[in-house]
C-alpha cells in the first residue's frame, strides 16, 4: 500500500513537488517535537501533538508526526500553508533545520546573501520580475494586498511594505512603477538573519509564497 503524505498532487509521480515533500515529511515523523520546540521556541501542546506556527500573519496549528494543517480564524483570507505544497515544505524544512536568531536591524538583497550569486538570476526571473509585472502598473491594489497582509508601510520606491514571515524574519517588497519610458521594476530584501534559517533556494521560495500570497489576495479582494 501507497504511503499516504496527506496532500492530493496535480500530477503522477514525476510531480516535481512529491519527491521532496515525502522525504521531509519522512524526516519530520522521525524528529523529536520537544526538540523542535525548544530550538525555533514555539508552542507545542503535547495532547493534541501541534505546534503553534505563524506565517505571514496568520496563526497555524500543524500536527506532529502527520503535518496536517489548520489556520486559526482570522481577516487574512488566504492561507498558503494549507494551499500550497511549497509552503509546506518550506515550514516543514524550517521546523527541521531552522534556528531562532534575532536580526540586527539590516537588510540585504537576494545576490548579497551566501550563495546568492550563484542563483541571483533564477531568483530575478522568479521572483523579481514576477512582482514587477504582477503590481507595477497596479500600486494602488498592492498597497491594499499588503496592508491584508498586516505589512507594514515603508518609505522606499513608490511603494514599499515590510511583512513577518515568521518569528523575527521579515521580508522587505519595493516597487517603482512603470512609464512611457521605463519598465516597472522592484526589489525584495531580507532581515540579515536570513542565513540562520533559510537558504539561498528557500529564499526563493519564501519570495514566491508571499508573491503567491499576494496575488491571490488581489483576487479575494476584488474590483
Amino acid at each position: 500500500m501507497e504511503k499516504t503524505t496527506g496532500i492530493e498532487f496535480p500530477y503522477a509521480k514525476d510531480n516535481k513537488e512529491r519527491l521532496p515533500w515525502e522525504h521531509y515529511l519522512s524526516e519530520f515523523e522521525q524528529a523529536d517535537p520537544q526538540e523542535i520546540a525548544q530550538r525555533l521556541q514555539i508552542a507545542y501542546d503535547q495532547e493534541a501533538k501541534s505546534f503553534q506556527v505563524t506565517l505571514l500573519g496568520t496563526v497555524y496549528s500543524v500536527t506532529w508526526p502527520d503535518f496536517q494543517v489548520t489556520h486559526k480564524e482570522d481577516s487574512v483570507g488566504y492561507y498558503p500553508l494549507e494551499d500550497t505544497v511549497s509552503a509546506k515544505i518550506l515550514v516543514i524544512r524550517y521546523l527541521l533545520y531552522g534556528l531562532v536568531f534575532p536580526n540586527g536591524g539590516e537588510f540585504y538583497t537576494y545576490r548579497e546573501m551566501p550563495s546568492g550569486d550563484l542563483y541571483d538570476r533564477q531568483f530575478n526571473g522568479r521572483c523579481i520580475l514576477r512582482l514587477a509585472y504582477g503590481f507595477g502598473s497596479k500600486i494602488d491594489r498592492f498597497r491594499l494586498v499588503m496592508e491584508r497582509m498586516g505589512g507594514k508601510k515603508l518609505e522606499f520606491g513608490d511603494a514599499s511594505y515590510e511583512v513577518r514571515l515568521t518569528e523575527d524574519y521579515y521580508v522587505r517588497f519595493i516597487l517603482w512603477e512603470g512609464d512611457d519610458e521605463f519598465p516597472p521594476s522592484s526589489q525584495i530584501l531580507f532581515s540579515d538573519n536570513f542565513p540562520n534559517a533559510f537558504e539561498a533556494e528557500d529564499r526563493t521560495v519564501v519570495a514566491e509564497v508571499c508573491i503567491g500570497m499576494m496575488k491571490a489576495l488581489d483576487k479575494c479582494i476584488g474590483s
